[in-house]
């Protein structure tokens, strides 16, 4: 049986291509949003996060009515490190609206999550957004994406669709370029043709496949997932199996059904095949997870996520600060909250460390990592990690690591210095185009860009975009220099004074401004040559008779201090430091703190 009155879609782009911008209007043209009501821009990047830092992080769930039909959306992550949110959400939907820049044309991220979508055999509708810039390159970006379409081998079906041209701030879609919408009709009417409606029997045993978990503090979890098959009534028995182990769960009852209306969840009586649904009632429900009937406990694959590319490590806090500003502060709470992430993030690994207080977590690159970060610091914890390292991989016996696909758009005038950059980080030319902003795509080791963003952004002077995703693995590149001077370092625990940061300032950049507390090995800074230099910041001037004293210290003016966020942090820190993270502080130190036990052992490190 087809159900023509529902369709599932996914929006998928690389970052800052407008997915959620294209949903608001979506919601509004579709009747969700009364016609003088005051809507926050990007109303899906509900997560506080998301709307500090402009991106869409967790994939979510909305829905709009289009004449008799309910269109289902998921709205995705654009940015690499965020990609398993992608891929199982795949897994709900029947087919995927791409959204590609008018002037960027396609991105790493674009090449990954098509070639996911296609890896599935769902229908692509191409969608080119931005069509009212004033750099537009429509004619262009169109022949980019066949070509990318014709290297991923992708159906001849999805050449032969309408490109449908799109400006998702204006809220308007057309079928040909030069002829303005007026509004998102023409999209619509291209989902509900071209989109196929779900297909199933809606008289067999139900199944639903769970690629979403969500959290409520009344019901507890939540699982969101798509009716492959029959119908769910509330208050019913099912059962939980899994595709990666043979095991079927006691039958329990389902508490609550709801289906999603707009940006609502709205309770049902009765769900049936083709509907993506919100199961409550069983506390230990995963991601992957099949629920069905007590009479038919067949289990669904599950799509196979990317495996994580980057690890660091996690540990118990131990400086001389520990325990003064963080809610949670043992290994228990540490352990407890890095595993309760796992049910929620597919991407991520953990597994116990070395030590009871250490703990290894692997991601798929610097800002999953840092997103999990500053999570945590928000919700009380405090904490230490560890310089991020790339997984390496071994085959044949040869070592192997991460190489990224990475894109840089920078003006000509700076392509020599992006160029010679990612050529000393082991990175090798792909592809080089343009005129007055060159477009460059290198293939370079995963640990190549660490640290690299903000070369690259001085580099260019603000004006380089680049992005990366991650490609495949190849043998071992050889070393790559990670920081090309030394930190400085405190000498003494105390407040730091404006008489001995003004001093100390002559010897590189400061971290840290005057009043703030620091302890012995303590990074405050970063050194202007090679070498870590230890600094006593905490230096108080000599008091004398004379009036003036006090007004020549307030003349002295600090002019290098530069605080680091927490991703400046991440690329600063070496193998021998820790970034000490607390719900208030972001501090760098030596994993040794004492200044002769350094020295001590850099003298046999020589010998």
């Amino acid at each position: 049986m087809i159900r023509n009155d529902i369709r599932n879609i996914a929006i998928i782009a690389h970052v800052d291509h407008g997915k959620t911008t294209l949903v608001d209007q979506m919601l509004r043209q579709g009747g969700v949003f009364r016609q003088n009501q005051q809507v926050a821009e990007r109303v899906m990047d509900s997560n506080d996060l998301e709307r500090e830092r402009g991106i869409t992080i967790l994939a979510k769930n909305t829905a709009v009515h289009y004449g008799d039909a309910k269109i289902n959306i998921v709205d995705t992550p654009g940015h690499a490190d965020f990609g398993g949110e992608v891929e199982r959400v795949l897994k709900m939907v029947d087919g995927v609206l791409l959204l590609v820049d008018s002037f960027e044309g396609p991105m790493p991220q674009t090449r990954f999550v098509l070639q996911k979508a296609l890896g599935l055999k769902l229908p692509v509708l191409l969608v080119i957004n931005k069509i009212d810039r004033p750099d537009a390159r429509c004619a262009e970006v169109v022949d980019e994406l066949v070509d990318l379409l014709i290297e991923l081998d992708a159906d001849p079906a999805t050449l032969d669709r309408p490109i449908i041209y799109a400006s998702a701030r204006k809220g308007t879609a057309t079928l040909d370029p030069d002829v303005p919408g007026e509004d998102l009709r023409p999209l619509f009417d291209a989902i509900m043709e071209y989109i196929p409606a779900p297909e199933g029997d809606p008289d067999g045993p139900a199944q639903v496949l769970i690629s979403t978990i969500d959290y409520s503090e009344y019901v507890g979890r939540i699982g969101i997932g798509r009716i492959t098959r029959g119908t769910l009534v509330d208050n019913t028995m099912v059962v939980r199996c899994n595709a990666l182990s043979d095991q079927v769960s006691p039958p329990w009852r389902l508490t609550g059904l709801s289906l999603y209306d707009g940006l609502k969840r709205v309770g049902a009586e009765r769900v049936s095949m083709g509907d993506i649904v919100a199961l409550t009632g069983l506390a230990d429900i995963s991601i992957g997870d099949t629920v069905c009937d007590p009479a038919a406990p067949e289990a669904l694959p599950f799509v196979a996520i990317t495996e994580p590319t980057v690890t660091m490590t996690f540990s118990v806090n131990d400086s001389p600060f520990a325990g003064k500003e963080g809610q949670y502060v043992t290994s228990r709470h540490l352990r407890a909250r890095l595993y309760r992430e796992l049910e929620t993030d597919v991407s991520l690994r953990v597994k116990d460390g070395e030590t009871p207080d250490q703990f290894e977590v692997w991601g798929r690159g610097e800002l999953h990592l840092s997103i999990l970060i500053e999570t945590m610091r928000r919700e009380g914890y405090e904490f230490q990690v560890s310089k991020p390292e790339v997984i390496y991989r071994y085959e044949n016996g040869k070592k192997q690591e991460p190489i990224e696909r990475m894109v840089a758009d920078v003006p000509q005038a700076y392509a020599g210095a992006v160029i010679e950059k990612i050529g000393r980080r082991r990175g090798t030319l792909e592809s080089m185009g343009g005129s007055d902003r060159v477009r460059l795509e290198f293939l370079v080791p995963s640990r190549g860009l660490f640290g690299y963003r903000s070369e690259f952004m001085t580099d260019t002077r603000g004006e380089g975009i680049m992005s990366a995703v991650f490609d495949h693995y190849e043998e071992y590149k050889g070393d790559i220099p990670h920081r090309n001077v030394g930190a400085l370092i405190c000498y003494e625990t105390g407040e730091a004074t404006q008489y001995g940061l003004f001093y100390a300032q002559d010897r590189g950049t400061l971290f840290i401004g005057s009043q703030t507390p620091v302890y012995n090995g303590m990074i405050c800074g970063e050194s202007s040559r090679p070498g870590d230099i230890v600094v006593n910041v905490c230096k108080q001037k000599h008091v004398t008779n004379m009036r003036n004293a006090s007004a020549s210290e307030d003349s002295l003016r600090l002019v290098s201090v530069h605080p680091l966020t927490l991703e400046e942090c991440l690329e600063f820190i070496d193998d021998d430091e820790l970034l000490e993270i607390t719900p208030k502080s972001l501090r760098m130190r030596k994993r040794e703190l004492s200044h002769e036990q350094r020295a001590k052992a850099a003298a046999r490190s020589k010998q």
